[in-house]
């Protein structure tokens, strides 16, 4: 259950935004061409995104975009080269170190990629989830005990796992155990960096369920990302497309594929399969840039067929889209939203199909 203070703080919060990342640039030194020659990997450009208290956001692109670099800057573990990363309007790099690590650890919690390599493999499962209990001095030993048993049913486990090392139970339930370990300290937002990619395709289905029933059971924020864009489709409020580091566009997941501004957001889209209908892809040509020399102006702009000489001199701004994202989970029509934010000199427009668009890339390639 969640505490009364967590569920006060939600409320208070609303949707003015729990976790904001303000202009945030996350930038590594990589060796390469040479001994002494170090060349700059820019991981993360630009970043605008605010997560409000009790919504989905759902992370999509390619390998190498920066989806793990974002995650890993939402809670804590990825101290940014620039920008602010602010909770509940704090800078949390402006704070002492100490602070930071009891706030981001007791109201961020993190589901890696792997269970496997994320769990201590020599602990049993009893003292990983009492672990942060531990850390942050949470109650009397016994209520820590207390709690997790508490976390174990809520992950849908059996008591008798306790007693086990992760080695000695499955995939599927040492992603329990880790999902269980994140909610230990009853944070407010859960942050999960693909969690199915490392299961057996029979038990991913079992632990996004479980990740949407804890959402709504205990009023979590979550943020998605995966490379199953249609499963992100369907579990997320809004969805955040990214492309060699930057943040493209951010629209409400009920207006995707169709109403997306940005052309690598539907070329996203339009190269994965539907319930009903087959993959349409949008061709893509040109080269793929290098995260360590980004082309000028948009990103996109080596693989767009829209693509034109301001493109290549200048970075689209961030073009926020007062209108209606179209029929909602229910179907009925939601009021008009600013929730759809694109970068891009040459937006798609409304009622463009992906014939259209298919016909334009190739008369261009």
């Amino acid at each position: 259950m969640v505490s009364t203070d967590v569920a006060v703080t939600a409320r208070e919060t609303g949707r003015d935004g729990l976790l904001r990342l303000d202009d945030v640039h996350v930038v590594h030194r990589a060796r390469s061409g040479g001994l002494f020659r170090r060349d700059r990997v820019y991981a993360l450009t630009g970043a605008d995104l605010t997560i409000t208290a009790g919504e989905t956001v759902g992370v999509v692109g390619e390998s190498g975009c920066g989806k793990s670099t974002l995650a890993r800057v939402l809670v804590g573990l990825q101290r940014p080269t620039a920008g602010v990363v602010s909770f509940r309007g704090e800078n949390l790099w402006a704070m002492p170190a100490s602070r930071r690590r009891g706030l981001l650890g007791s109201r961020v919690g993190m589901v890696f990629q792997d269970p496997s390599t994320a769990l201590n493999r020599r602990l049993p499962i009893r003292q990983i989830l009492r672990d942060p209990l531990d850390v942050h001095r949470r109650g009397t030993a016994a209520a820590r005990n207390q709690r997790v048993r508490e976390l174990l049913a809520l992950v849908g486990l059996p008591a008798s796992v306790a007693d086990l090392l992760p080695s000695q139970v499955s995939g599927g339930q040492r992603q329990r155990v880790a999902i269980a370990r994140a909610l230990a300290l009853e944070p407010e937002l859960l942050v999960a960096d693909e969690p199915t990619s490392a299961l057996d395709v029979s038990v991913r289905a079992q632990i996004l369920n479980l990740l949407l029933d804890l959402k709504e059971r205990l009023n979590l924020a979550l943020v998605f990302v995966s490379h199953d864009i249609q499963t992100v489709r369907r579990m997320s409020d809004r969805v955040v497309t990214m492309y060699l580091g930057r943040i493209v566009e951010q629209i409400p997941a009920a207006a995707v594929p169709g109403r997306a501004r940005h052309p690598y957001t539907r070329a996203l889209f339009s190269a994965t399969p539907g319930l009903l209908s087959p993959i349409d892809p949008i061709p893509l040509v040109g080269p793929v840039p290098s995260a360590t020399r980004p082309p000028s102006g948009c990103p996109f702009r080596t693989r767009c067929w829209r693509a034109d000489e301001v493109c290549a001199r200048e970075l689209p701004p961030a073009v926020p889209v007062d209108a209606p994202a179209g029929p909602d989970r229910d179907g009925a029509d939601p009021a008009p939203t600013a929730a759809h934010l694109f970068r891009c000199h040459h937006p798609i427009g409304d009622g463009v199909t992906n014939q259209e668009l298919i016909s334009q890339a190739q008369e261009r390639s």
